[in-house]
C-alpha cells in the first residue's frame, strides 16, 4: 500500500516523507559512476547534498554542475529540481492521474495541504492546471534561451542549455551550466544581456508567486478585485519588494565606481539581483564584490523569499504581509488585522508570527554554528545560512569549501526550508490532545 495511503500518517507527515525518499532515490542515482565527468560516481556526501540541494529547489552546490557532472547526471538533477518545483504530492497526484488511477479523499486532502489550496473541490483540476502551466512557461523560456544559446554553443548543446536554465529559473533552483570555461560563473557573462537576465527573471517571478495566483490571474484576468485575498497580497508584496530592490541595488550600489557600468547596464543589474534572492539562485554580479550593505539587503531578501503554494522558499511574502499589517494594526489602534476590505483572522497573525520567530532563530544559530565549526567571517556564515533556509542558492563563495559538519547543517536547513516549517511545526505536533477548556485572561505589559 502506498504510503500516502496509511492512516496513522497525518498529512503534514506524508509530505515530510515524501520529500526523504525522493531525497534518497536522488543520492543513489547521483552516486552511480555514470553521473560525473571522471566515471567514478559521486560519494555519498557530495550525492547528499547535491540531491537535497535539487529536490529543495536550492541551488547551493559542492561541485560545479557543468564540470563535475556529466550529461546523465545533470539530467538526473534537472528531473529532481522539476519534482521538487512541483512538490513531491503534486508529482504523485500526477503520476496516479496519467495512470487512471482514482484519487481518493485522503490523497485530495494531502494535496490541497501541500500546495496550501483554499478549498478540497476541484483539486484534481488545479493539478492538471499545474502542469500544464509549468509545461507550457518552461517551453516558452527555454524557446526564448535557446535564442541565445544555441548560437553559441551549437544546436545540441544550445537547446539543452536553454532547457536546463529555463526548468531551474522556473522551478527557483538557481543550478546552472556556465562552469565550463570557470566554475561556480553562474550568469555573470550575461549582466549586459537583456534576453537571458529578463528571460530568467520573468521565469523567477512567474514560479515564486505561487500557482493559485496564477490560476486567479488566469480565471479572473485585469479583474483583480475578484482574485483572492490571498493572492492580491502576494502580487502586491511581491511587486514592492522586486521594486524596492530594484531602486535600492540601481542607485546604491551599481553606481559606485567600482562597477563601471553604463545606466541602461545598471538597471539591467539592479533587476536582477532584485529579482534573484527570491529565491532563484542565479548572479549576473560578483556577490563576493557587492558593498557589505548589499550583502545585508540580499540576505534580508532570501529571508522572504517568495509565495505559498510556488516553487521558492522563505519564510513566504504572505508572513511577511501579515506582519506589516499585524504592526499598523497597532499603530492605527485598531482592533483586528483587515486589509482590502476583509479581516484577517487572529489565528493567521499567530501563525505568522510564530513562523517568521522560527525563521529567524534557525538562521541565526545556523549562521553562529556555520561561522564556528568552519571559522567563515560572520557576514558569509550569515549569508550561507539564509541561503540555505531560504532555498535560494546564492553564496559568497563558502559551500564548496565547508567541512562535513556544516554540510550537514545546510542540508538540514534547506531541507526545512523546503519542507516548510508550519508543515514540521504540524507533523511533529499531530496526535497532540487539544484542551477542551481556556484559562482566565490576564493581560500583560509588553515593549
Amino acid at each position: 500500500m502506498p504510503f500516502w495511503n496509511q492512516k496513522r500518517l497525518s498529512p503534514s507527515q506524508i509530505i515530510i516523507l515524501g520529500y526523504v525518499l525522493l531525497i534518497l532515490c536522488g543520492t543513489g542515482l547521483l552516486m552511480l559512476p555514470f553521473t560525473t565527468r571522471d566515471g567514478l560516481g559521486a560519494g555519498f556526501g557530495d550525492a547528499l547534498f547535491t540531491a537535497t540541494s535539487a529536490i529543495t529547489v536550492t541551488g547551493l552546490v559542492v561541485h560545479d554542475t557543468a564540470s563535475y557532472w556529466s550529461f546523465f547526471g545533470q539530467a538526473v538533477i534537472l528531473l529532481l529540481i522539476q519534482a521538487g518545483g512541483l512538490g513531491v504530492i503534486t508529482m504523485a497526484v500526477a503520476v496516479a492521474v496519467l495512470a487512471g488511477q482514482k484519487i481518493g479523499f485522503r490523497m485530495r486532502y494531502v494535496m490541497q495541504e501541500s500546495i496550501a489550496a483554499p478549498q478540497l473541490a476541484g483539486i484534481v483540476r488545479l493539478t492538471g492546471f499545474i502542469l500544464r502551466t509549468v509545461l507550457a512557461v518552461e517551453f516558452l523560456g527555454a524557446a526564448l534561451l535557446a535564442l541565445r544559446f544555441c548560437p553559441e554553443r551549437g544546436l545540441g548543446h544550445g537547446l539543452w542549455m536553454a532547457l536546463f536554465h529555463s526548468v531551474s529559473a522556473f522551478c527557483n533552483a538557481g543550478f546552472d551550466l556556465m562552469g565550463v570555461k570557470a566554475p561556480y560563473v553562474s550568469l555573470t557573462g550575461y549582466v549586459a544581456d537583456p534576453l537571458v537576465c529578463l528571460v530568467i527573471a520573468a521565469l523567477i517571478t512567474l514560479g515564486g508567486i505561487g500557482f493559485l495566483t496564477l490560476n486567479d490571474v488566469r480565471s479572473h484576468g485585469w479583474k483583480i478585485r475578484r482574485y483572492r485575498l490571498q493572492s492580491k497580497l502576494i502580487l502586491l508584496c511581491s511587486f514592492l519588494l522586486i521594486a524596492g530592490g530594484f531602486l535600492f541595488f540601481f542607485f546604491f550600489e551599481f553606481q559606485r565606481d567600482f562597477w563601471n557600468m553604463s545606466r541602461p547596464e545598471a538597471a539591467l543589474a539592479a533587476l536582477f539581483q532584485a529579482v534573484s534572492p527570491r529565491t532563484a539562485g542565479f548572479n549576473s554580479v560578483d556577490l563576493g564584490a557587492l558593498h557589505p550593505l548589499s550583502q545585508l539587503f540580499t540576505i534580508l531578501l532570501m529571508l522572504v523569499g517568495a509565495a505559498p503554494g510556488s516553487t521558492g522558499g522563505g519564510f513566504k511574502v504572505t508572513t511577511f504581509a501579515v506582519l506589516l499589517l499585524g504592526v499598523m494594526t497597532i499603530f492605527l489602534h485598531r482592533n483586528d488585522v483587515r486589509t482590502f476590505g476583509r479581516r484577517l483572522p487572529d489565528m493567521t497573525l499567530h501563525k505568522a508570527s510564530g513562523l517568521f520567530v522560527c525563521y529567524l532563530l534557525l538562521f541565526l544559530a545556523g549562521g553562529m554554528m556555520l561561522s564556528a565549526l568552519d571559522n567563515l567571517p560572520l557576514m558569509t556564515a550569515f549569508f550561507e545560512s539564509a541561503s540555505a533556509i531560504g532555498t535560494v542558492g546564492l553564496s559568497l563563495g563558502a559551500t564548496p569549501h565547508l567541512s562535513d559538519a556544516s554540510r550537514a547543517l545546510i542540508i538540514a536547513l534547506m531541507y526545512f526550508g523546503r519542507v516548510g516549517g508550519l508543515t514540521v511545526l504540524f507533523a511533529v505536533s499531530s496526535g497532540m490532545r487539544q484542551d477542551g477548556f481556556r484559562y482566565p485572561a490576564e493581560d500583560v505589559a509588553v515593549g
